[in-house]
């Protein structure tokens, strides 16, 4: 017969092992199960990412990355450029579970507000002062002005936005905890293909078909 502190025993056993067994919900990108798997882009088979790049073919070069040293061209609407380092672009990313981007921005340029599906941002700006913010799922919006030096964290999924409002130009670093973080632009939603009918963006903005139509041409749709 089990007594009763036994019993007590294994039940906070099985709580403690559900407590600290990692959960995929709770994580980004799966743990690595070797070394390196530097990513073959051209390959024509993918099972949530990318197969490795044989050994035999792998060199010094497929982990070094030159494509954030440059500034970026910000002479668009939105006043932004952005580089990305992620396994698209740099393959010896692969399975790492990170990535990186440089942003440019222009005097009063705007990050739009957008969102990253598989990732966490944390970023830190280099130049400028810019402002930061997020909105949560219960709608509670938090934001800070910063400026070179300072950091910032984006909680994942949640809708955010980065405004120059200094008085020259902004530079400011980003890493995500995922190889492929993914990007979701809220305005897209008036430029996508086929294109959200009007009907839903009127009555989800509560406005009339001659501003979505307006706000369409803007993008092009």
């Amino acid at each position: 017969m089990v007594s009763s502190s036994s019993s007590a025993y294994q039940l906070l056993f099985c709580l403690l092992v559900l407590v600290f067994t990692p959960f995929p919900s709770h994580s980004a990108d799966p743990d690595p199960l070797q070394d390196f798997c530097v990513a073959d882009l051209n390959a024509t088979l993918s099972v949530n990412g990318y197969p490795c790049k044989p050994k035999s073919q792998v060199t010094s070069e497929d982990f070094f990355f030159d494509g954030l040293s440059k500034e970026g061209n910000t002479s668009n609407v939105f006043g932004i450029d952005i580089a990305s380092a992620d396994v698209q672009t740099f393959p010896g990313l692969n399975t790492l579970g990170l990535s990186m981007i440089r942003v440019d921005l222009a005097l009063g340029g705007l990050n739009p507000p957008h969102s990253h599906p598989r990732a966490t941002e944390s970023g830190v700006v280099i130049k400028g002062k810019l402002l930061v913010g997020f909105v949560t799922t219960d709608d509670v919006f938090y934001s800070k002005v910063l400026t070179a030096g300072q950091m910032f964290v984006i909680p994942r999924g949640l809708v955010h936005f980065q405004l120059n409002v200094g008085e020259e130009k902004g530079l400011f670093l980003v890493a995500f905890n995922s190889q492929l973080p993914g990007v979701a632009l809220v305005p897209t939603l008036f430029a996508t293909t086929p294109a959200i009918p009007n009907q839903v963006l009127t009555k989800a903005f509560q406005v009339g078909d001659d501003v979505v139509n307006l706000i369409k041409s803007k993008f092009g749709a």
